[in-house]
């Protein structure tokens, strides 16, 4: 079972700024809990990152055709105004979960992604990648 794992626009700076709201684990740091995550699932994880839109839609059709089983994506600045990537993420055939570290509607937002995902997690910090992983699993061996 594969996993991609995309860290949207923005993600790079976690651990730099806004750490009343993220916490202070730096990207490299996350990647480090979500493959700990996914190994204890005996899962494999792909993790990507990018600040541009285009980038992350052009990762989740190559994902696609690569036979990629599930996706995780934390959209951070893509979380609303980015149709493009909703529309991608709805014509994949498998999978996405939407996760935040915090919770978006405490502050106010709503997430357009959440439109396409199969499921969302909000404000359990880093480990709403474990949560999002054993879901994943869960559904993938129905």
């Amino acid at each position: 079972m594969k996993v991609l794992v995309i860290h949207g626009a923005g993600m790079n700076m976690r651990g730099k700024v806004q750490t009343e709201v993220f916490g202070t684990l730096t990207l490299p740091e996350y990647d480090v809990k979500i493959r700990a995550y996914a190994a204890a699932l005996v899962m494999q994880v792909e993790i990507f990152h990018s600040n541009i839109e285009g980038e992350v839609i052009n990762r989740l059709y190559a994902a696609h055709d690569e036979g990629i089983d599930a996706a995780i994506i934390n959209p951070d600045g893509f979380t609303r105004g980015y149709p493009a990537l909703v529309t991608a993420i709805s014509r994949v055939k498998f999978p996405t979960i939407e996760v935040h570290i915090s919770n978006p509607a405490r502050r106010g937002t709503t997430s357009d992604v959440a439109t396409a995902s199969r499921g969302g997690i909000t404000g359990f910090g880093i480990v709403g990648y474990d949560l999002a992983l054993r879901g994943l699993k869960e559904i993938l061996a129905k």
